[in-house]
């Protein structure tokens, strides 16, 4: 039985995303992700306008009459999300922990398929995948898929997506859409190339390990990846509040920071900034468009963009 009150979460989360579809987003879904091929439909008379190209020589000579081959559009496409179920996705400062920050989008992406007749799949992953959802179309799929994210337990803390890009290729045989939602945070150093039991500073950022990036970019090879990082804005730069302790929820380490010394804020502030920099220039280096949204902030605006950005780039080629 699902707890009343995640049932409640659940229905709140469609109600909002359904609306965001309908009066904003909907639409830049369609315009931005289109099918990836062409079929045959029919032959028909050349008309004054039709490209040269699609004149079909073998019919315009039989009919002694010229004629064009028509193709429409393959529509159907397959929306697999990606999901980043690490311990450190329960963690928010606000009413919003990432995890349900990352059901939200997720939920406003899969009715915005759905409304396009496209399905929707689901991986779920910490340091190995733990759930897998074969792509399906409708309502009742979607609503199934955001109570997985909110609801699952794994198993695991930690993060590897070299686990989570090896099922996907396996799986998904057929070119899809893949969007990653994870807080890009931590990856066990094991996954990443590092020795598990030295500490070692990171050799590219804390997330994407050496390993990492090039099974992305094999990922977006095949596939259309984009990256939706989730964050709270403390982890980002600490809040002034005295001495905390600090419990790192994938690593179990703990440490003591006495939150009141700016000096000690601002290098923190810096380094995160640092970090974040780093991963939006590893994630373009393998051609992949990154977003980044905010526990307890709106994100409409930032997922239009997005789809404004890619349609233009789609337009001009």
């Amino acid at each position: 039985m699902i707890p009343r009150e995640i049932l409640k979460k659940i229905r709140q989360i469609e109600l909002r995303t359904t609306r965001l579809v309908s009066e904003t987003l909907g639409g830049q879904y369609h315009s931005v992700f289109k099918g990836q091929g062409m079929n045959f439909e029919e032959v028909r008379e050349y008309q004054p306008g039709d490209e040269v190209r699609s004149i079909d020589w073998n019919v315009t000579a039989r009919m002694n009459h010229p004629f064009v081959k028509k193709f429409v559009e393959e529509r159907e496409l397959t929306l697999m999300l990606v999901v980043d179920l690490s311990g450190s996705g329960l963690f928010g400062s606000r009413d919003q922990s990432k995890r349900e920050l990352a059901a939200e989008i997720a939920s406003v992406l899969a009715f915005s398929a759905i409304r396009n007749n496209d399905k929707v799949g689901l991986i779920l992953f910490t340091e190995e995948v733990e759930k897998y959802i074969p792509p399906k179309k409708g309502r009742r799929h979607v609503l199934r898929v955001i109570r997985e994210i909110l609801c699952f337990q794994p198993t695991r803390r930690g993060t590897n997506f070299i686990e989570a890009l090896d099922v996907l290729n396996r799986l998904a045989h057929r070119h899809a859409i893949v969007v990653i939602i994870s807080d890009f945070l931590f990856e066990n150093r094991a996954a990443a190339g590092h020795d598990p039991n030295r500490a070692a500073p990171y050799l590219i950022s804390p997330t994407l390990g050496p390993r990492t990036l090039p099974a992305l970019r094999q990922a977006n090879r095949r596939h259309d990846v984009i990256a939706i990082q989730v964050v709270d804005r403390y982890e980002l730069e600490l809040p002034s509040v005295g001495r905390l302790i600090l419990k790192d929820a994938e690593t179990g380490e703990m440490i003591e920071v006495n939150t009141h010394d700016a000096v000690k804020r601002g290098a923190f502030a810096k380094r995160r900034a640092k970090h974040q920099a780093e991963l939006i220039r590893l994630l373009r280096s393998a051609n992949i468009d990154a977003i980044e949204a905010r526990t307890g902030e709106p994100y409409a605006s930032t997922l239009g963009q997005f789809f404004e950005t890619r349609e233009k780039r789609r337009r001009h080629g």
